[in-house]
């Protein structure tokens, strides 16, 4: 046990395995451990090197193993995979994750403090309330449909229908009307739920001075800086904003060989709901580009001359993201360093 210098732990619910190797690589034991033995297991071993795969569970066990003296490393499972060798169980897996974290070149995921995780659970939450409030507009709007009351795509002729519902229509019959109240009901309730939720966050962001800074910048609002602040954290892991960008899958998925470059469209890798946020505002840019002079709209309308639009809002998220790596990295806001 004294010789263990490097562990790969791989999590589960209630059994964990556990794959040592010592400083020569070679393995001192590979084991499973119950879940309520799994701290004072790892109590009982000097301070080592532990591999884990970045999972729902990970930064909870990142904390319990840190403050028990051991380095832990998250590293994302996509990047572990390569290591597995045939047959994937739970005790490949453990020496898979065991070989990954010495890699020099491995990236590696920073353990989250209960705090941010909160912060991005107040995104969760609202992302998962948003989703229901749309579920429900479209049930609404193809349940009317079926007696003949229909209304243009968009949310705001969706809520038309739910008025008509709540007011009552000579158009709709009563045993309609009674079906579908419920969903109505539940549709004011989300709302209420999704504003409170708004204002949380804009609280939060608020708050920080890093997302206020991040506020600064065209298309990005509280939101998007809150998720942008939570989600990355230090943005120093990243060698640059054209890393920090793709990390985000805002650049072209490459299938190249022989020395001949073959883009395609976005990768679309990384985290999918800051990719989002960032296309949105990247719209929200283009479409009040006219009112204002700044270089990101100038350059947007040079680019609308030739692409189309779907690519240049990709463009332009593109932009916004390498500028929120300048402003995280510098910490000064866009407004001033334009100025």
């Amino acid at each position: 046990m004294s010789s263990v210098t490097t562990v790969g732990l791989d999590l589960a619910k209630h059994v964990f395995f556990i794959h040592a190797v010592d400083v020569q690589g070679h393995v001192v034991f590979a084991k499973e451990v119950r879940r309520r033995d799994l701290l004072s297991f790892f109590a009982s071993l000097p301070a080592c090197l532990v591999g884990v795969e970045a999972c729902s569970s990970a930064h909870h066990w990142g904390r319990e193993l840190t403050a028990l003296g051991h380095d832990v490393r998250l590293m994302p499972p996509a990047y572990v995979k390569p290591y597995v060798r045939r047959q994937k169980n739970d005790a490949a897996d453990a020496a898979a994750i065991c070989e990954a974290v010495t890699r020099p070149s491995m990236r590696f995921v920073k353990v989250r403090s209960i705090d941010n995780q909160a912060v991005l659970m107040h995104h969760k939450v609202r992302e998962m309330l948003v989703r229901q409030r749309t579920q429900i507009l479209n049930g609404l709007r193809g349940h009317l449909a079926e007696i003949g009351i229909i209304a243009a795509q968009s949310p705001v002729h969706a809520r038309a229908l739910a008025d008509l519902l709540r007011h009552g229509d000579v158009s709709i019959p009563q045993a309609v009307v009674r079906a579908l109240l419920p969903l109505v009901t539940q549709l004011e309730h989300l709302d209420t739920e999704i504003k409170d939720a708004d204002a949380a966050i804009a609280r939060l962001a608020k708050n920080d001075p890093v997302a206020t800074a991040l506020m600064s910048i065209p298309g990005i609002g509280p939101v998007t800086a809150s998720a942008l602040v939570a989600s990355v954290g230090d943005p120093s892991g990243f060698a640059g904003p054209r890393q920090f960008a793709a990390f985000l899958g805002l650049v072209p998925r490459q299938n190249s060989s022989g020395g001949k470059p073959r883009l395609g469209r976005i990768s679309k890798m990384g985290n999918a709901y800051l990719r989002k946020l960032l296309v949105v505002g990247a719209h929200a840019v283009l479409y009040h580009r006219a009112r204002h002079a700044d270089p990101l709209r100038c350059w947007a309308q040079k680019l609308m001359e030739t692409k189309p639009f779907k690519l240049v809002a990709v463009a332009i998220a593109n932009k916004l993201a390498r500028i929120v790596y300048a402003v995280m990295t510098t910490g000064t806001s866009y407004r001033a360093a334009k100025a």
